[in-house]
C-alpha cells in the first residue's frame, strides 16, 4: 500500500470490467476518489463503484465515448464536479478486432486507432491541461501491451496503436518532465480477463499460450493492478516516459528460453 495516494484523485477509462475495474478497484483499496468510466457496460461500473467504495475508497461512474475529444472533455468535468480535481489519469479504454490485413476495412482500421491511440492523447491532453493551469505535479499511465514490440498478425491496427501509445508516451514525459508531470505506460502480456477467457478456457490453447510465457503461468489482472498503484505513487517519483512490461516474460523472446534458436 502507498500512503501518499490516500485521498488523491485518480481517472480511470474502460473501468467496467478486466484491468481497469482491477486498477480502479486496487486504487479504492488505495483511499482513493476513483472517476470510473465506460461506454456502454453500465452494470459493470456499478460493480465496480460498489467494489470501491467497499474497499474504503470514494467513487463515481461515468459514461463517456473515449474515442470523441469531446466525450473525453466531459469526463473530465464529470471528475471535477465529483471530486473537485485529478491528481492521476489511467488510460486504459481499448478495443481489438481480429481480421486479415487484406480484409481489414478502413473503418474498422479507424475505430481502433480511434479508441486505442487518439482516445489516449485526449485523456493525456486533458491531465496535462488540468496539472499545468493548477501548477501541480501529476502524473498520466497508459495501457499499452506485448504488442507495442511484438508484431500480430490479423491485429495490425491493434499492434500498431500500442506502438503508437509507447511513442506518445515517450515523447508527453519528455515534453513535460520539466513540469513535475510523469507519463508511463503498463504494457500487459495475457492477462486472465473476460476478453481471454473463452481461450484459456480450452486447455490446448491455454498450454499454447503459456508456451509463450517464460514464467509458464497467464498473469492476473492484480498484478497489473499493482503495477499502476506503484508507477502512481512517490515510490516512482523518478521514472517518467518508460514502458512497464508486465508479461512474465513474454517479450523475452521465449523461444530461446533452453537453448533453441
Amino acid at each position: 500500500m502507498f500512503d501518499d495516494l490516500k485521498g488523491k484523485t485518480v481517472v480511470v477509462t474502460g473501468s467496467s470490467k478486466g484491468l481497469g475495474a482491477a486498477m480502479a478497484r486496487r486504487f479504492g483499496a488505495e483511499g482513493m476518489n476513483v472517476v470510473t468510466n465506460y461506454r456502454s457496460d453500465e452494470e459493470g461500473a456499478r460493480e465496480t463503484v460498489r467494489a470501491i467504495e467497499e474497499a474504503g475508497g470514494a467513487a463515481a461512474a461515468i459514461r463517456s465515448d473515449v474515442s470523441k475529444a469531446e466525450c473525453v472533455e466531459a469526463l473530465y468535468d464529470a471528475a471535477m464536479f465529483s471530486f473537485g480535481g485529478i491528481d492521476i489519469w489511467v488510460n486504459n479504454a481499448g478495443i481489438e478486432e481480429g481480421a486479415p490485413s487484406d480484409q481489414k476495412s478502413i473503418e474498422a482500421w479507424q475505430r481502433v486507432l480511434d479508441v486505442n491511440l487518439t482516445g489516449v492523447f485526449a485523456g493525456c491532453r486533458c491531465a496535462i491541461n488540468h496539472f499545468l493551469e493548477h501548477d501541480m505535479l501529476g502524473t498520466i499511465i497508459n495501457l499499452s501491451s506485448v504488442h507495442e514490440v511484438i508484431p500480430w498478425p490479423h491485429f495490425a491496427d491493434y499492434a500498431t496503436s500500442k506502438a503508437g501509445v509507447g511513442m506518445l508516451t515517450k515523447t508527453l514525459a519528455l515534453e513535460y518532465a520539466d513540469r513535475g508531470i510523469r507519463v508511463n505506460a503498463i504494457a500487459p502480456g495475457t492477462m486472465n480477463t473476460s476478453i481471454n477467457a473463452q481461450k484459456l478456457a480450452d486447455p490446448e490453447q491455454r498450454a499454447a499460450t503459456e508456451r509463450l510465457i517464460p514464467m509458464g503461468y497467464v498473469g492476473a489482472p492484480e498484478d497489473v493492478a499493482a503495477a499502476a498503484a506503484w508507477l502512481a505513487s512517490d515510490q516512482a517519483r523518478y521514472v517518467t516516459g518508460t514502458t512497464l512490461f508486465v508479461d512474465g516474460g513474454m517479450t523475452l523472446y521465449p523461444g530461446f528460453q533452453f537453448g533453441e534458436g
